[in-house]
């Protein structure tokens, strides 16, 4: 009897887990799930981070042509860095697709492609193994402009607005000892993103110069799903930016 309710259990659990993953908008579900499972593929050694780094001589001379995805998925071993770029991709991915992008995932793959082909032509000359963590940090600085009223609160020391959070975060990283030059990279696509697509078409004689093609619109708009349940995202209040990364009121 014991072994029957503890099964039934086990089942329930698993059937809510896999109703909450696939509640998770299909973007950030499909990115955030690459970078776990090919964490956990180098973790149980399947393949090696030499495998996966950017490195342009091999990409080009030898057709490598995977390492411009897989230099996007790797955050390093298993460890702090790995948990906090994971809820910070996580985090601000998806608010980022359910808020100003809901209902055009289009445009928000069009805006992975933006990213995703700047920052490798930046790091063909910054010498930058891995390029996802500056890649969290472009989304993060797009968040950031576009919900400027939000106050932040780093670790209970730092209370600031929204748009100061990229900045601290490479802060954070300079006390760490780390190199800042993938901090400033993603904040500089993100600018450049911004900029193209929420200030240069609203300023006089300028119009818009990120068109989302209509192949994508064809391969990823469709009609909400009724059932479809958003994670809050709390605008215009105060929050707590915690060490998961996550705002708290």
């Amino acid at each position: 009897m014991a072994d029957s309710e503890a099964g039934a259990a086990a089942a329930g659990m698993a059937h809510s887990f896999t109703q909450e993953y696939f509640q998770i908008p299909v973007v950030t579900r499909a990115y955030t799930t690459a970078c776990v499972l090919t964490t956990a593929a180098v973790q149980l050694e399947f393949i090696s981070p030499f495998q996966l780094y950017f490195n342009p001589e091999l990409i080009i001379r030898r057709y490598q042509i995977w390492r411009l995805i897989t230099s996007f998925l790797f955050f390093g071993s298993l460890g702090f860095s790995f948990v906090f770029n994971i809820i910070f991709l996580y985090r601000y991915c998806r608010m980022l697709e359910e808020g100003c992008f809901r209902g055009r995932t289009a445009d928000f793959v069009f805006m992975f492609l933006f990213g995703g082909i700047v920052i490798t032509l930046f790091g063909l000359f910054a010498n930058i193994f891995f390029l996802g963590q500056a890649f969290i940090i472009m989304l993060v600085y797009v968040w950031s402009r576009r919900h400027p009223l939000i106050r932040m609160n780093f670790f209970g020391l730092l209370n600031f607005q929204a748009p100061f959070l990229p900045w601290v975060l490479m802060g954070f990283s300079l006390l760490l000892g780390n190199s800042i030059v993938v901090d400033l990279l993603g904040i500089s696509v993100g600018h450049m993103y911004y900029f193209l697509e929420d200030v240069f078409p609203n300023q006089p004689g300028g119009r818009k110069l990120l068109m989302t093609p209509e192949l994508l619109r064809a391969m990823f708009d469709r009609p909400e799903d009724p059932d479809y349940r958003p994670l809050l995202e709390e605008q215009q209040q105060d929050g707590d930016l915690q060490p998961n990364g996550e705002q708290h009121n």
